[in-house]
Parts: C-alpha cells; sequence; structure tokens
C-alpha cells in the first residue's frame, strides 16, 4: 500500500528541498576542511565539555560513522527547542504583529537549520544501517542524551537565550572539527561514490569524501549563525 499525499503533501513537492546550508564545490569544501583543521577550537562551556566528555565515555574517542550518527540524533534538538519556544512567544505576542513577525523570523531560521541536520542524520542512518546495533548503546542512551539536550537547550533559552546559543556554537563547532578530522582519517573515501536515496535531497558529491566534507561545513554556518545570535540573544 502507497501513503497518500494530501495537497499540502502535493505542495511540498513542487518545492526544492532544502538541502545543505550553502553548497560548495570539491575546491572550496577541500579548502575549508583544511581549514577547520588549523582552527583552533572554541573555549568550550562546562556543559558542553560535559556532554563530549560523555560521548567519549559512552562511544569511544575513536571516530566511528555510528558515533558521528549519534552526534546527529543530538544535533537537531537545540533547533527544536528555539522553534518551540518561539511559537509560545508569538501566542503571547499576537497583538504586537511586527515584533511577532520578528519572533517567527526566528522560528524559521531553526526550523531551516533543524531540517539540515535531519539529512545529515537519514543519511548516516543509511550509512550504518547494515552494521548491528546494540540496543542500549545505539538505540536508547542516543535518545536519552537528546531528551536531556533539549530540555537544557530549552530552559537556557527561556532563562538567557544567551547561553543556548552558546551552547549550540560549541557543540556545532565541535562538530566541524571532527568532521574534518573525519574525513582526514578516511582518504579511501575519495575514490569512493556518494550513492545514497537522499541524494535528491542533500545533492550530488564527487564522492563520500566530499559529502562529509559539506556536512562539516553546514555545521560551520550552524557555529556561526548561533555565534551571531549571542550578540542579539532576545527577539527584538
Amino acid at each position: 500500500m502507497t501513503n497518500a499525499v494530501g495537497p499540502v503533501g502535493e505542495a511540498l513537492g513542487e518545492r526544492e528541498p532544502f538541502g545543505p546550508m550553502k553548497k560548495l564545490d570539491h575546491d572550496q569544501l577541500v579548502a575549508e576542511q583544511q581549514r577547520q583543521l588549523v582552527q583552533p577550537r572554541r573555549d568550550y562551556s562546562r556543559s558542553a565539555k560535559l556532554l563530549f566528555a560523555t560521548m567519549d565515555l559512552v562511544y569511544g574517542k575513536t571516530r566511528t560513522l555510528e558515533k558521528f550518527r549519534v552526534i546527529e540524533v543530538v544535533a537537531r534538538v537545540p533547533y527544536m527547542a528555539w522553534e518551540s519556544v518561539a511559537y509560545i512567544a508569538m501566542t503571547h505576542t499576537s497583538k504586537r504583529p511586527d515584533f511577532a513577525r520578528r519572533v517567527y523570523d526566528r522560528a524559521m531560521v531553526a526550523r531551516f537549520e533543524q531540517d539540515n541536520e535531519q539529512w545529515h542524520l537519514l543519511i548516516l542512518e543509511e550509512l550504518t544501517s547494515q552494521k548491528r546495533r546494540h540496543w542500549l548503546r545505539n538505540r536508547v542512551i542516543p535518545q536519552v542524551l537528546a531528551v536531556a539536550y533539549y530540555q537544557l537547550s530549552w530552559m537556557m533559552f527561556v532563562v538567557n537565550p544567551k547561553w543556548s546559543y552558546r551552547l549550540n556554537a560549541d557543540f556545532e563547532d565541535h562538530a566541524a572539527h571532527e568532521y574534518a578530522h573525519l574525513v582526514e582519517e578516511n582518504p579511501q573515501w575519495e575514490d569512493e561514490a556518494f550513492v545514497s536515496k537522499f541524494e535528491a535531497d542533500y545533492g550530488s558529491y564527487d564522492n563520500l569524501a566530499d559529502m562529509f566534507r559539506q556536512i562539516g561545513y553546514d555545521e560551520v554556518i550552524h557555529r556561526e549563525e548561533s555565534e551571531l545570535m549571542m550578540t542579539q540573544p532576545r527577539y527584538r
């Protein structure tokens, strides 16, 4: 039985999918990877350090595709939290349409970033689908980490949005550096084709290495967006 497609699904199907944040060519992707390899990491907050230490403890320090799948499970949730807060804020500011529109614009940015992270996760899920997964370490714990990270991001945003943006900037900076090193450690990917059922959504790439470089560059853009939002954290 095929799934029915309603009018909303038909309308969405006519639009170009929102894939990479900004698609780069091969030379640009290589240059961005090299930039990440030499760029110092951010001065991570204690919350970020605790999260990274927990992931290293559970999944090891070795960069594996399964560990990156878990990273992408967690990476989406701050944007979900910010979108949730924004829609609540719009409910209470509907009598101030200009202000409500600015809140809505923030919500849409969070939605686009969340969708971008979702493609990362779907691709990592596809690449690791043939590997055996331990139900606790690879299924339950990632969801626990995601829920905890969501609650922390949500509470930080309500109390002081700058804290939540800083935590996300730390997380995305860590991810960008880790992807750069992952590609460096797997030179065989330069000769491996990127074939995916999500290729029409996330784009075609010369090889698997470039696809991972693109994901890494997406994380750079996420980091830069959060760093900018740290300078203007409140809705204006």
